[in-house]
């Protein structure tokens, strides 16, 4: 980056400084004494996250021993998440809160999952372990970086930082159909290892004379979640670039900061 490009990041970081911040014993002390009317614990969207959180406790519960209950479970919650935001929206109750409870509850939620698979598919454990690392880290450094820069959503995401995150994250069809082709094939190496009754297909082709309807399912979203992993890593890569971008930005304003204090 350039000296004019250094100063002008450090200027800008400088007004966003210069803008109203709450402070933490505040922010406490309004969340203690909101009313009713506006308490957004009880905002609809969020109620429909806690919702999705007892759903994924059930499936945990039924996990290791009732397949049914457990998938059921699991993806009725996996589906509120496509419910929730537009309920933020529709009633006017979309919340910081509510943003960082959904996406905690859906990294949480896919990681729990992920960990059984690791019991399961034992020799694969590190696959599964290197997807739970990213899924997190991508979504933390996204997250972070996206509050240092003074941005109202992770979501808003513009094309000139990058237009595979753009696309991602602002088009509602793009990011439901990623999303749920990723928990789709996780929950079918989940069934795969329960359902073991060939569906029928042996008159079309050989190959699949002995498919299950979880392999099946596997095969037809597996690329999907390859394609929602390189998202992970071209997400934890703009965020990395946009992290070091502020410590220069922040380390040219300190330059400049002690020049004046020096003249």
């Amino acid at each position: 980056m350039s000296k004019n490009g250094l100063r002008n990041g450090a200027r800008k970081l400088r007004r966003r400084r210069s803008m109203d911040v709450v402070d933490a014993k505040e922010a406490v002390d309004l969340a203690t004494a909101q009313s009713y009317s506006e308490n957004v614990f009880l905002f609809v969207p969020n109620l429909i996250g806690y919702t999705r959180i007892i759903l994924a406790g059930l499936s945990l519960h039924f996990m290791s021993y009732h397949p049914k209950y457990c998938t059921l479970a699991y993806v009725v919650s996996c589906l509120l998440d496509a419910v929730d935001g537009q309920a933020a929206r529709a009633l006017g109750q979309t919340s910081k809160f509510g943003a960082v409870l959904d996406m905690v509850t859906d990294r949480c939620t896919t990681s729990c999952l992920l960990c059984y698979l690791s019991s399961v598919y034992p020799s694969y454990a590190i696959v599964f372990q290197f997807l739970i690392a990213l899924d997190f880290s991508s979504h933390y450094m996204h997250m972070y970086s996206s509050l240092v820069t003074g941005s109202r959503s992770h979501k808003l995401v513009t094309s000139d930082v990058s237009r595979i995150l753009w696309y991602y994250y602002n088009d509602s069809r793009t990011l439901f159909f990623m999303c749920a082709g990723n928990e789709l094939f996780f929950v079918s190496l989940y069934l795969m290892k329960s359902v073991h009754t060939p569906i029928g297909l042996g008159a079309y082709s050989t190959f699949l004379a002995g498919l299950t309807y979880p392999q099946l399912m596997a095969c037809l979203s597996a690329g999907v979640c390859v394609g929602k992993n390189v998202i992970n890593m071209v997400q934890l890569w703009k965020a990395s670039k946009i992290l070091v971008g502020v410590d220069l930005a922040e380390r040219a304003s300190a330059r400049e900061g002690k020049k004046l204090d020096s003249e």
